[in-house]
């Protein structure tokens, strides 16, 4: 029971990441690329404000479920579960090492001028926001396949 209930978790947090990151990269890069920069930075710095407390909430919620379903689990289920927790710590790591440091210039840009190089910056930036929407998508697709398979009671095969 218990291992189910951490599958539950691990896999609502992480589908709830993948599905965030999925829709920015769907949804909102191509709109702040056909905005005037102006509304792009002030929107962008907007939105870091409330993505930062749940998509790094969400980030947390998935790793930690997840890596501790890796424990619970044995067999096929643990490589499933260990690897999907490796993804999303993965979709961290880019967020924090890459997305984050661009969002603090964005900040800047949006309360005074960008530079000259801005659209390599943010080009680097929608790079980084690409990895990790295919991290947590990947995450996500391991946990539905882990969650479609017969579970084994004792004494019972699948």
């Amino acid at each position: 029971m218990r291992v189910r209930i951490v599958q539950g978790v691990s896999l609502l947090s992480t589908g709830l990441l993948a599905g965030a990151f999925s829709y920015g990269a769907a949804n909102l890069v191509p709109t702040f690329n056909a905005v005037p920069l102006g509304l792009r930075l002030d929107f962008h710095t907007e939105l870091m404000k409330t993505n930062g407390i749940t998509v790094q909430g969400a980030m947390a919620v998935s790793t930690l479920s997840t890596l501790a379903l890796a424990v619970l689990a044995r067999g096929r289920a643990r490589v499933l579960a260990s690897t999907a927790g490796l993804l999303t710590l993965a979709s961290f790591l880019i967020t924090r090492l890459g997305n984050v440091p661009i969002n603090a210039h964005i900040k800047q840009w949006a309360a005074t001028t960008a530079p000259a190089d801005h659209p390599e910056i943010l080009h680097r930036w929608e790079l980084f926001n690409d990895a990790r929407t295919v991290t947590a998508v990947t995450a996500f697709a391991l946990l539905t396949l882990l969650a479609l398979q017969p579970t084994v009671t004792p004494g019972r095969e699948p």
